[in-house]
């Protein structure tokens, strides 16, 4: 201890009037070493602690000072979270990642996704007759939470709880755009399987198609990838970190299907994501807001957003 820091502790004693002895002097050092826990558990728990609630985005430097563990403590111990799937990395810093969310809601929040979803889904089927999803991304495939579609629906292969390559659907591509390319290519390596003659096979050809699909605003299409003779048309339901599930409709191949239902299947992803995350929806202080409702579809533009549909993968 140097003599600043023992003016400083005399000081601090006189005024609070208590006595002092002198292992009063050692007990600063062994207090601080006391209190930087010992145990990784400890550590993670005080990690995974600063993160308030599951929005919460930190740096580095904020998870450091709100733990008070050092700085290269929080950093090697973050990365290790990282690959384990407790917390998330993005270009904003940290947030909880998809283990840490499914030990607070239990189900990854599915139960409340498929709660606001399900009168949506049941107005696309009555509206269009066809078969509706509602999806979630598992790894590299893309799991069914919901499927409503009367007689149709027995003729499509997907089930509640069924899953299909994310790839070779309509509403596993829309989460797809979700990601990062680095992402997509860890889920997939070099390896796409064929579901048939139309599936999407080379990861190169499912970036391009990735693409087009943000430039879509989200709308992802297939043709025949999945299921023979079936088209289908899928929207991401977006939180505050990306993508958390999607709709889509899905029925037989048949000229203007995708005009009419891509604009509803985007509004019904829409109207989820505000009654999920209604934070989302008010505008932020200083933003813009756009003149020309996101709601409005004029046929130009969907000429415009179908002509970058999805092309022949065979």
């Amino acid at each position: 201890m140097n003599f600043s820091l023992l003016v400083l502790w005399v000081l601090y004693w006189v005024n609070e009037r208590v006595p002092m002895s002198e292992s009063d002097f050692a007990k600063p050092a062994e207090t601080a070493k006391r209190e930087l826990p010992a145990s990784m558990v400890e550590r993670m728990t005080l990690i995974l602690d600063a993160f308030d609630d599951r929005s919460s985005r930190l740096t580095l430097e904020e998870v450091a000072c709100r733990t008070q563990l050092p700085r290269s403590t929080v950093h090697r111990i973050l990365d290790q979270m990282v690959r384990l799937d407790w917390i998330d990395h993005a270009s904003f810093g940290y947030c909880l990642g998809r283990r840490a969310k499914a030990m607070s809601e239990g189900d990854n929040g599915h139960i409340r996704i498929r709660e606001a979803a399900a009168p949506l889904l049941h107005d696309l089927h009555m509206t269009t007759g066809m078969v509706a999803h509602l999806a979630v991304l598992d790894g590299g495939d893309c799991v069914y939470l919901d499927k409503i579609g009367g007689q149709l629906a027995a003729s499509l292969p997907s089930r509640v709880g069924g899953r299909v390559p994310a790839y070779a659907s309509a509403c596993g591509k829309a989460l797809l755009a979700g990601l990062e390319p680095e992402q997509v290519d860890a889920l997939y390596g070099d390896r796409l399987v064929r579901r048939t003659e139309r599936t999407i096979h080379e990861l190169s050809t499912l970036h391009l198609e990735l693409n087009r699909i943000r430039s879509r605003r989200g709308l992802a299409f297939e043709t025949g990838e999945s299921a023979v003779g079936m088209a289908c048309v899928g929207a991401a339901i977006r939180g505050p970190e990306g993508p958390v599930a999607s709709i889509s409709l899905c029925g037989p191949v048949r000229a203007g299907l995708l005009e009419r239902t891509a604009p509803l299947v985007a509004a019904a992803a829409r109207d989820v994501s505000r009654t999920l995350y209604p934070e989302l929806s008010a505008p932020r202080r200083g933003a813009r807001t756009s003149r020309v409702p996101v709601e409005s579809w004029s046929p130009h533009a969907m000429e415009r957003l179908l002509a970058t549909q999805s092309g022949e993968w065979m």
